[in-house]
């Protein structure tokens, strides 16, 4: 009525009253009423805002990939917003007069566009497949520092890359490659653990060879052991047998020496029995013979005399015709014999 208008904006919405070319209020969530013929009004919304972005590039080693992300931004410097586009409002004080406040976005995807295509570009396909987080990161940092962006008045608070895809048959060909490496991890995963098998079966056979070995030499020292043993026994039983047939040879020497002496004291007892014989013989070859009969029957005991006169007897038994010799006289001699004998 007469022109005369009421404005309530949002606490994220900085606004701005123009009057004669000047400001005359600002701030944000402000209400008030102006006087619609006189006055323009400037919206400016501070809040943050998210554009997403779906990029087709190409890498390093041309090979097409699509890139897809998102940056957040807000506006820091509604002054500069507003001199640099037209964030003005209408007459009804509720939508803008202009395309520029849709076209803010545009120009910030425009810039991570540039950006991310410098960073896809310097690399290969599979490194680029890798680098989502790192690209996300250098457009950050480069986004922020661009002049637009800073002429605009705008704050970069983050830009994130979701995915980074090839073409459908590159992706193919990646699994395949990757399915293909996986498998031959997968066999070489499976030689090495035979391969470990083996050497810990040459392992356990080398250690039960050594064993064998060990115990083998072990014998063998104990054979040795023994051996030597038998050597040493044996050569003092040698020593002993060598000292015993010494001992026995001595004694036997000792033996025949003994019997030499004995031989030799017959020999010269012998000889001097003879050479008394040969005496008293030389002396009794003169001496009658009865007389030495007389002599020799001396000291001879009652039986030897009697077996003398028998003697004597048979001597001249062709001189003699009979002679008788009773019972009781052949026992009383065979008697006196024996008692001479004991």
């Amino acid at each position: 009525m007469f022109g005369i208008r009421f404005i309530k904006s949002q606490p994220t919405v900085h606004l701005m009253q123009f009057q004669a070319g000047r400001v005359v209020r600002e701030g944000a969530g402000l209400s008030f009423f102006y006087y619609a013929p006189a006055t323009t009004l400037v919206s400016v919304p501070v809040a943050s805002q998210d554009r997403p972005f779906i990029l087709e590039l190409v890498t390093a080693d041309f090979q097409s990939v699509t890139v897809q992300g998102q940056v957040t931004y807000r506006v820091s410097d509604p002054h500069r917003t507003a001199a640099m586009m037209d964030f003005s409002l209408g007459k009804d004080g509720r939508s803008y007069v202009s395309e520029d406040p849709k076209r803010l976005g545009e120009r910030v995807a425009m810039q991570v566009e540039v950006i991310v295509q410098q960073a896809v570009q310097a690399l290969e396909l599979k490194a680029a497949l890798r680098a989502s987080a790192s690209i996300a990161r250098t457009a950050q940092t480069e986004l922020a520092s661009q002049p637009e962006i800073e002429a605009l008045g705008l704050e970069i608070l983050g830009v994130s890359v979701m995915a980074v895809k090839p073409t459908p048959d590159i992706a193919r060909a990646l699994e395949a490659e990757a399915r293909e490496s996986n498998l031959k991890a997968a066999d070489d995963a499976v030689y090495l653990r035979r391969m470990s098998a083996v050497e810990n079966e040459r392992a356990i056979r080398q250690n039960e060879l050594d064993t064998d070995i060990a115990v083998e030499q072990k014998k063998r020292q104990i054979r040795e052991t023994q051996m030597e043993a038998k050597a040493t026994l044996m050569r003092k039983e040698n020593e002993l047998r060598g000292e015993q047939m010494a001992s026995d040879i001595e004694l036997e020497e000792k033996r025949k020496a003994f019997v030499a002496g004995q031989a030799h004291n017959s020999r010269t007892l012998a000889e001097a029995e003879a050479h008394r014989v040969a005496a008293v013989m030389q002396a009794l070859e003169k001496a009658d013979p009865r007389v030495v009969n007389a002599l020799a029957a001396a000291g001879m005991q009652p039986g030897q005399l009697i077996a003398q006169a028998f003697g004597g007897i048979a001597e001249r038994a062709e001189r003699i015709g009979q002679l008788n010799v009773s019972p009781e006289l052949l026992q009383g001699l065979m008697g006196a014999g024996a008692r001479a004998a004991s």
